[in-house]
């Protein structure tokens, strides 16, 4: 047993920890009915996509990990490298199916849908982050931009945060989504209103392919190839949609929109023959992900640097190349879940804190990043640097998230206080001052008795001598 122990590496246990850590995930409550004839009730259920959503948020967080040019030369996490327009697939899929679900739900659900849900929700976190990512690059990994960038930044216009797209896209689409629920309100115009919001979300993903990266529009043809030096707002992912990260896989809120409107209708239908009708499924995904591929690398996203200009028309090939497996993929997965899914603390952990950890993760990566290239500790002398660069990577974001998460929660109660709580409040109020009147009246009710006894008395004494 000694032996063993002198050549037990802490690293080596330390990095088995970490992937059976990850592993546990997967199974860690996971309801299973495969190979059997039932199905799991909940899998639709509130607490399920919450547990999916927190799936998705940690492959998001290995997905930036693994982009690190350290992590690429080492060819570690290689999996996730290509992986996030997936995870993010998951997030839109799970968004629209959870405003479908709300607006058949609840009653009245549109009213107050902008304040609530948009600028509540989704506006305030966003420039609550643009403040943070600002004090962040100016006291710590300082960042020197010029005057008109920082304004700009903080407009929110372009990006301080260049993590920060999916909120700008969500809010798009639920501005979308408010609009036309708005106008048809007759549930057999749905279908009409699917395809307008699939031609908003065509419009975004054109959007991109022809502003591409960067500006390139703003100078000679192909004057990014030349090496000169260029403004700050010539450079990539400055302003909104300068990467097909933001657009690509936006369909698959539509495909949440629409399974979670016909899904009475979905969910008997593949119960009934379920491994034939989910296989198929994961054969057309699987053909629609080699169609993925193919358009990436025959025409190609980054098409600015092939000498031919902006390469407007190789983007748009690649951007419809890739729509159907976005658009197949959540309902691969929620149908899966019928049969598998995990439902734990740590999944349901990160789903309620999946948009805090998302956007401060680019914070954690560049903090660690630096103490990395310099060589400061934990990277001075320790060994598996990559394996302790991904942990406290994971750790910082999620103390970030946490601590961006209080903010954002006090701001919103500062700022968007619940009426129905004030109104619980109130009347509790005006009941305590009921109950102090009453407390009165009894008070003066008895005092007035014990006076009258008194007099009673004395009467009573007086008589005899009269």
């Amino acid at each position: 047993m000694g032996e063993f122990l002198k050549y037990l590496d802490k690293w080596q246990v330390a990095r088995v920890a970490v992937y059976a850590f990850f592993y546990m995930i997967l199974f860690w409550g996971a309801t299973g009915k495969v190979g059997r004839k039932e199905f799991n009730d909940d899998f639709d259920s509130l607490e399920t996509m919450k547990s999916l959503r927190g799936l998705a948020a940690i492959g998001v967080i290995l997905h930036h990990i693994s982009q690190e040019e350290f992590f690429q030369k080492a060819k570690v996490l290689t999996p996730f490298v290509n992986a996030g327009a997936f995870f993010v697939a998951i997030f839109f899929f799970c968004s629209g199916f959870g405003l479908m679900r709300s607006l058949d739900v609840k009653e009245d659900y549109l009213k107050g849908f902008i304040k609530k849900r948009i600028v509540k929700s989704i506006v305030l976190p966003y420039y609550i982050n643009i403040i943070l990512y600002a004090l962040f690059y100016r006291f710590i990994c300082v960042k020197k931009m010029p005057t008109a960038q920082w304004l700009w930044n903080f407009s929110g216009f372009t990006m301080m945060n260049v993590y920060a797209w999916f909120p700008i896209i969500l809010a798009i689409l639920y501005l979308f989504f408010y609009i036309f629920f708005r106008i048809f309100k007759n549930p057999k115009m749905r279908p009409l209103v699917f395809v307008l919001m699939a031609l908003v979300i065509f419009g975004l993903g054109l959007t991109f392919c022809y502003g591409g990266h960067f500006a390139w529009w703003s100078g000679k043809k192909n004057w990014w190839l030349m090496g000169s030096k260029t403004k700050w707002w010539k450079e990539q992912r400055v302003f909104w949609f300068q990467g097909e990260w933001w657009v690509n896989s936006a369909i698959a809120f539509l495909a949440g929109l629409i399974f979670a409107n016909y899904e009475k209708k979905i969910v008997p239908w593949f119960q009934k023959l379920y491994g034939l009708k989910f296989h198929i499924l994961l054969a057309l995904t699987y053909v629609a992900y080699r169609l993925s591929n193919y358009g990436q690398e025959k025409f190609g996203y980054w098409t600015e640097y092939s000498g031919k200009g902006p390469g407007i028309a190789d983007k748009v090939k690649t951007y419809f190349c890739q729509q159907p497996v976005f658009l197949l993929l959540g309902v691969l997965v929620i149908v899966f879940m019928m049969k598998y899914h995990v439902n734990n603390p740590v999944t349901r952990f990160f789903g309620n804190c999946s948009l805090h950890t998302y956007l401060m993760n680019l914070m954690a990566l560049e903090y660690f990043r630096d103490l990395y290239v310099r060589k400061r500790f934990p990277f001075k002398t320790a060994q598996n640097k990559l394996l302790v660069f991904a942990v406290c990577v994971f750790a910082f974001t999620i103390l970030l998230g946490l601590l961006e998460k209080l903010i954002t929660d006090c701001l919103q109660d500062l700022l968007f206080p619940n009426k129905k709580q004030k109104k619980q409040k109130k009347q509790e109020v005006i009941d305590e001052i009921s109950d102090a009147q009453e407390d009165a009246s009894e008070s003066e009710s008895v005092e007035n008795l014990k006076q009258e006894e008194v007099v009673d008395t004395l009467e009573t004494t007086e008589s005899p001598a009269n």
